[in-house]
């Protein structure tokens, strides 16, 4: 852990439990990088969990970059702005109009038009609150307990930033950031003002080297630690749990360093570049690349012309394999808008013996496959689940990949049953669903741990408020 000059040192974490899964379809180093404007992009308000989503533009309407789309009606100063400049085609309603996505038609030119936008006071907390809320980038960040968008009025004991992603497939964090080393600094002082804490930045080893992250390490408050070991190391919460774990009464951020980068041109010149590199990946995209697009775009655009001929049907996943959300062409980029893969859907095939298949092409963490004992890698699954789901067996499994000294078996237990005082007592303050997707994925019970503890802690927050 690198900290202070006055306090320096060298702390390295290696997880010894996790996962990484050996799939096919990754982006290789000297992919090339391609363009892509989109032709609409849209914002999803199940993106931002915590926000109660009030549309504020109509159908029809024209819109500027970082305009207000919507915003949280129990405080209207969080907006999630407009990315692009264009006119708002759509307002999507599913049951009990419920918001599923505001469309909008991105205005073909090189440079969108932009909100009125100013630099901040690097050292007025309230100013740099109100400006990142009204940029859209406080929307960007999580807050622990519950995995939601920080709640403004709490301070947080301490803030953590993941540099890496560790998730399969996934394209480095820092590899789209296109951010100077002064305006990441800049972001570094801004949430600096709104802790009294530390600010903890997780890095790989081959990151200690980078310029910002060498001068962030001679901040007072700011300890730079390298992880070592499988997924799920990359994630903030992870992170937290393994270096400042939180409790009961505490609040903490957690971001990555593309969103500081966003923070730091906040505070620079009061708004911020909304582009994102995406990693196409999987094994039916002919050539994984990098793509340089806007946050929201529409899925098609991205993979139009990218992906293997097949007869067989596809998954294709906004995000990773453990995490991202099913949609389609018709689809749109979801948080953290980073990822798309496509893999083989799975529900078109035969196969004999199905899930019990001895195939050494089958992906499996059970010693009882042939791949497991072969030492296979790059595998090509499809989406099946491959088994049925049943009643949930005390197995012992889920510790295996689970790095943190929470006992996730007992937690779901607890969270099924809505006994509060033992969720509380096994560490649900300091978890998020994501945290569970490996314990998902070897789950022989086949259940939907990331759903049930969404559903838990959206119900710890409901009746603790």
């Amino acid at each position: 852990m690198l900290c202070n000059p006055d306090n320096v040192m060298h702390n390295s974490i290696t997880l010894r439990r996790g996962l990484d899964l050996q799939l096919s379809g990754r982006v290789a180093d000297n992919a090339p990088t391609v363009e892509v404007t989109p032709n609409s992009i849209a914002i999803v308000p199940d993106d931002f969990t915590g926000l109660t989503p009030k549309v504020v533009v109509k159908p029809g309407e024209k819109v500027v970059a970082g305009q207000p789309i919507i915003v949280d009606k129990n405080n209207t100063d969080i907006a999630v702005v407009s990315p692009v400049g264009g006119t708002v085609s759509e307002v999507v309603r599913g049951e009990r109009r419920k918001v599923l996505r505001v469309v909008i038609a991105v205005e073909q030119q090189s440079e969108a038009p932009a909100a009125d936008t100013t630099p901040i006071a690097p050292k007025d907390p309230a100013s740099i609150r109100k400006s990142l809320m009204s940029s859209g980038v406080w929307a960007m960040m999580r807050q622990l307990p519950y995995d939601i968008v920080p709640d403004p009025s709490a301070t947080p004991r301490d803030i953590f930033i993941t540099t890496f992603d560790s998730a399969p497939l996934a394209a480095p964090i820092l590899t789209g950031i296109d951010a100077d080393d002064s305006t990441m600094a800049a972001g570094l002082k801004a949430l600096l003002q709104l802790t009294p804490g530390n600010i903890y930045i997780g890095v790989r080893t081959a990151d200690l080297s980078n310029p910002w992250i060498e001068e962030a390490a001679k901040m007072d408050r700011v300890c730079v630690t390298e992880f070592a070991g499988k997924h799920p190391a990359g994630l903030p919460s992870i992170q937290a749990a393994l270096q400042a774990p939180v409790n009961k009464g505490e609040t903490v951020w957690l971001t990555d360093a593309e969103t500081l980068s966003r923070i730091g041109s906040v505070v620079k010149t009061g708004a911020c570049s909304w582009s994102t590199l995406v990693a196409l990946t999987g094994s039916e995209v002919e050539t994984p690349c990098m793509i340089r697009t806007i946050i929201g775009a529409e899925i098609g655009s991205l993979i139009s012309g990218r992906l293997k001929k097949a007869d067989h049907h596809l998954r294709i996943i906004s995000g990773n394999v453990l995490t991202g959300w099913k949609t389609s062409a018709e689809g749109f980029l979801r948080y953290p808008y980073r990822h798309i893969t496509v893999i083989p859907e799975g529900d078109d095939v035969d196969e004999f013996m199905g899930w019990a298949s001895m195939s050494p092409k089958k992906m499996s963490e059970n010693r009882s496959f042939l791949s497991k004992l072969f030492g296979r890698k790059n595998f090509s699954p499809d989406a099946r689940l491959n088994g049925g789901r049943r009643a949930m067996i005390m197995s012992g499994q889920y510790e295996k990949v689970m790095p943190t000294d929470i006992m996730p078996e007992q937690l779901i237990k607890a969270i099924l049953s809505r006994d509060i005082d033992r969720m509380e007592a096994l560490g649900i303050y300091e978890v998020t669903p994501a945290d569970f997707a490996l314990c998902e994925y070897i789950d022989p019970s086949k259940l939907e741990l990331q759903k049930i503890v969404r559903q838990g802690l959206d119900y710890l927050r409901k009746e603790l408020s």
